[in-house]
């Protein structure tokens, strides 16, 4: 499709604006060509002949608007309004355009590990000459097909549903980012059902265990502030391995935390305790990082792992365990779901109500703690 700017010349002696949509020719069954056109009036009008500066700056100022709503239809071809595609898109290689988009998550550690394992599995089944134009519904039914019945793991095992969920939706992900990016004129990931997420395990510390983990040494001072902090405060790794000082905020005998998360985008003000505080140290200049030297590493990871062996735990504790163990044990000492799940932000309470369900486990493992005496009735 061409889409241009035409003018009309109107009875009145006015200049009429137009654009115009070039949508090619056909051949008629008497075997005439027929041009295909589709006009939006803008109405706009110029003067034919201008008389003078005013009427020149007019007509100046009028052209300008129209070449400003030219180029808002031309973006709007461009998405795919008029179930088109871009040509230049539309020859594109999916599996480089997924690529980009992993890279785009570089800075979110555990978000750029599973968009990684997916595109590792979309090249086992997606030929790496697949351009956009190749793309449908069957293709995505395809993939759908592979993740659920032939994906293995390394150790050759089917993908857990968890799995099959979290890397499917990678793939759903990347196909609506091309929609809004005009490489695609419909939307594939509206067409595809996902996979069922099973609830996880959410590994955390009890207080006495996150206690144990205070008195015993880690290799990394840095490391062990951090996951403190994370177990005090809640925030993930992303945003406290980014976290700078302009974000931390001593006011009024408190202190908070004025973040933007890097999982959900979403502004957040966290209020933190004096002893969440104490584990950030002093302050530093206000572009500087809050825990300078922390990195995500296999050497940070496995050391948290020795950690927790030196301190007599024996689960398998990650970084992100120490979120749970803050939502775990601000339910186990009385603050409200609701209270939890801001602080987490949460954008569903649901999210949150598995930690519920976790310290009603407790409560009901508490109810057998007292001894039994003997009496008889």
């Amino acid at each position: 499709m061409k889409i241009s700017l035409i003018e009309r010349k109107l009875s009145s002696g006015k200049i009429s604006l137009l654009i115009e949509y070039y949508k090619g020719s056909e051949i008629s069954p008497e075997g005439k060509r027929k041009h295909i056109r589709d006009r939006e009036n803008l109405k706009l009008y110029l003067f034919s002949d201008p008389k003078n500066a005013i009427e020149r700056k007019e007509n100046k100022e009028t052209r300008l608007l129209a070449k400003k709503i030219l180029a808002i239809r031309e973006a709007e071809y461009y998405q795919g309004k008029f179930d088109l595609k871009n040509t230049t898109k539309g020859k594109r290689r999916f599996l480089d355009f997924f690529k980009e988009k992993v890279e785009e998550r570089y800075e979110s550690p555990k978000n750029y590990g599973n968009w990684t394992a997916a595109f590792i599995h979309l090249e086992r089944c997606v030929s790496t000459n697949t351009v956009f134009d190749d793309i449908d519904e069957n293709f995505v039914n395809n993939v759908r097909k592979y993740f659920d019945k032939k994906a293995h793991t390394k150790s050759d095992l089917p993908l857990s549903l968890n799995s099959k969920y979290s890397y499917f939706n990678k793939f759903k992900a990347a196909l609506r980012a091309a929609f809004d990016e005009g490489y695609l004129s419909i939307n594939y990931a509206t067409k595809v059902k996902s996979f069922e997420q099973a609830e996880s395990q959410r590994e955390y510390l009890t207080f006495q265990e996150l206690q144990n983990l205070v008195n015993t040494k880690c290799k990394y001072e840095v490391l062990k502030r951090a996951f403190l902090f994370s177990c005090l405060s809640g925030l993930r790794w992303s945003d406290i391995n980014a976290m700078t000082w302009s974000e931390v905020r001593d006011e009024d005998n408190t202190s908070r935390v004025n973040f933007r998360q890097k999982k959900t985008d979403g502004v957040e003000y966290l209020y933190i305790s004096k002893q969440a505080r104490q584990l950030l140290g002093n302050r530093l200049s206000s572009n500087d990082r809050v825990f300078v030297g922390l990195k995500y590493s296999a050497v940070y990871n496995n050391e948290i792992v020795r950690w927790c062996n030196r301190a007599g735990i024996s689960k398998h504790i990650t970084f992100h365990s120490a979120r749970h163990t803050n939502a775990v044990l601000l339910l186990e000492n009385g603050a409200d779901i609701y209270t939890v799940s801001k602080r987490l932000g949460h954008r569903e309470i649901r999210t949150t109500a598995i930690y519920a369900k976790i310290v009603d486990q407790k409560m009901k493992e508490a109810s057998n703690l007292i001894p039994e005496f003997n009496v008889e009735f």
